[in-house]
């Protein structure tokens, strides 16, 4: 009889450890679960649809309200000039409480065009330029280098045997443009006073024109002293000066006449106390400029008494 008891409590037995197992197995599940829950979610990037963050009243109060924009010639490549302008306009708006944008061309005819439309608010433009644009749409120059005169350089290829003026008889010249003044204008007198013969090329940058000399794809080439200062060494150094013009009133930095006249004061004040401290001196440096002077029209009167009649 007792082994009978004992054989029905088997499956209440068995009942209460499944029942317990089942009870076990729930609250794993449920631990795991929680434990989940807790891990840290990985972090989305912003994306460009989603609301910008609030600015803060004091950002607000201190950014600019006014936007210029600020034409350069494209004596150089664009990535050049920018990486020479951008920080010197960044610390000049700064300063005036205005914001500078840099801009440029494909090249200097396309940089002409746009000067002429009075597309730039202020434009730094070479001293036959600015005689130009000075006359339409009115430009106005505000500065200019303070340092040096500005003056073209003929250059040659190293080891090429060119020696003078006379040895380019008949030779292929580079120029960056044809109304480019010390680097085309001034050159291509010097050139024209000898009563040489030779193949004028315009190839849209200073760069471009010592380049393709060093490579020997043209005999001589036109510059100025700033742009082949500023050139790599090793491409530098495969070049030599053959002639150097005089020396004229330099490049204009000139406002057109619908910026306001306190706002360019504002603006050439900055420009004119960048050599003051050693962070203005080092922009400077990458221009190859000591610094910045306050500039009237009268100035470039000597280019004017050139009575230039470019094509």
């Amino acid at each position: 009889m007792n082994r009978h008891r004992i054989s029905r409590k088997i499956p209440i037995l068995a009942r209460l450890a499944l029942t317990l197992a089942l009870l076990m197995s729930s609250c794993d599940s449920t631990t795991e679960r929680v434990s989940k829950s807790m891990e840290p979610a990985e972090i989305e990037a912003p994306t460009s649809d989603r609301a910008a963050p609030a600015v803060s009243p004091m950002a607000t109060a201190t950014t600019p309200s006014i936007a210029l924009t600020v034409g350069v010639v494209p004596q150089q490549a664009a990535s050049r000039l920018a990486s020479i302008w951008v920080p010197i306009l960044e610390r000049v708006g700064r300063e005036a409480g205005v914001k500078l944008t840099f801009k440029t061309a494909s090249d200097i005819p396309t940089f002409e065009d746009r000067v002429a439309r009075g597309e730039y608010d202020i434009a730094y433009m070479n001293p036959y330029h600015y005689t130009v644009f000075h006359e339409e749409p009115g430009y106005e120059a505000i500065a200019r280098r303070s340092d040096k005169r500005i003056r073209g350089i003929i250059v040659t290829q190293r080891g090429s045997g060119i020696s003078s003026l006379r040895d380019l008889d008949g030779q292929d010249i580079a120029f960056p443009a044809p109304r480019a003044f010390a680097a085309t204008l001034l050159t291509r007198a010097a050139i024209d006073a000898e009563g040489i013969e030779y193949t004028p090329h315009f190839v849209s940058s200073h760069d471009s024109v010592y380049l393709n000399v060093a490579r020997g794809t043209f005999s001589a080439g036109g510059g100025i002293m700033r742009t082949f200062n500023s050139i790599s060494d090793e491409v530098r150094d495969q070049l030599d000066i053959l002639l150097t013009t005089e020396g004229y009133t330099p490049h204009a930095l000139a406002a057109h006449p619908r910026v306001d006249q306190q706002l360019l004061a504002k603006i050439t004040d900055a420009l004119t106390r960048l050599d003051g401290d050693d962070e203005g001196r080092n922009l400077l440096s990458a221009l190859d400029i000591k610094s910045f002077a306050a500039a009237t029209d009268s100035e470039w009167d000597d280019v004017r008494s050139l009575r230039i009649q470019a094509p």
